[in-house]
């Protein structure tokens, strides 16, 4: 199968200089291709941190046409990036595991005597004595896979949550992959981010599986899915 994985974080500038970001590192996302190439697939990497790559082992050459990474920085690369690559109609499988931003940054201000006024600049004074941010939420670009992109094969999508139970973050996963109209979810917590994830579709479908084991788990259940999302899952 030819995957196109996006992984890592995205930067939503503030001015020319400063960005408002997380704390992600696309490591997930790397390994997940990382394990598809080896595991015979061709596969196309959008990563904010490429670096990441170089500790994770390989078992075959990493050389085009198979192999090829492509970076990014901000919220609007990862856009365009992921648009030009899912409109060539060449990928069978889309696995979204970049944390994207929810916000743009839609104007600074600073606040004086009750007024808020334009603090927008290539780079924002440091002399203000306070700064103001107006946010705007940013598209989820998980949903432009289908109903923009039109995208029609596999698509995997990654969630986290904070401070919910697994069982929690299983009804909010089932719903978030039905809304997105996703093949597969994977699902985790801030808190057991390095220990744990979910996989699965479909109510009471899900699996727990090992954070070591995550990227052979979801490949396994990938390459098993049926070719039309009406068909049947098994995970």
């Amino acid at each position: 199968m030819n995957i196109l994985v996006t992984a890592g974080n995205t930067q939503t500038p503030v001015d020319r200089v400063r960005c408002i970001t997380n704390i992600f590192s696309g490591r997930t996302g790397a390994q997940v291709t990382a394990s598809a190439f080896d595991r015979g697939h061709t596969v196309t990497l959008l990563t904010s941190h490429p670096e990441v790559l170089s500790a994770i082992p390989a078992t075959r050459e990493r050389v085009a046409p198979q192999w090829c990474v492509r970076a990014y920085r901000t919220f609007d690369d990862l856009d365009a990036l992921m648009k030009a690559e899912i409109r060539t109609g060449s990928y069978d499988v889309v696995i979204h595991a970049a944390a994207v931003s929810d916000y743009h940054v839609a104007g600074v201000f600073t606040h004086r005597d009750g007024q808020f006024e334009d603090a927008t600049a290539g780079k924002v004074k440091s002399s203000h004595p306070e700064l103001w941010l107006k946010l705007t939420p940013a598209p989820k670009l998980i949903d432009k896979v289908r109903a923009e992109w039109e995208f029609a094969g596999k698509l995997v999508k990654f969630k986290l949550e904070v401070g919910v139970s697994p069982a929690e973050l299983e009804e909010i996963a089932e719903r978030s992959r039905v809304h997105s109209r996703a093949d597969l979810m994977v699902a985790n917590t801030l808190e057991g981010m390095h220990d744990w994830a979910l996989i699965g579709a479909g109510p009471n479908r899900y699996q727990h599986v090992a954070r070591a084991e995550l990227a052979a788990h979801l490949l396994a259940a990938v390459e098993s899915l049926p070719q039309s999302a009406n068909d049947s899952v098994t995970v």
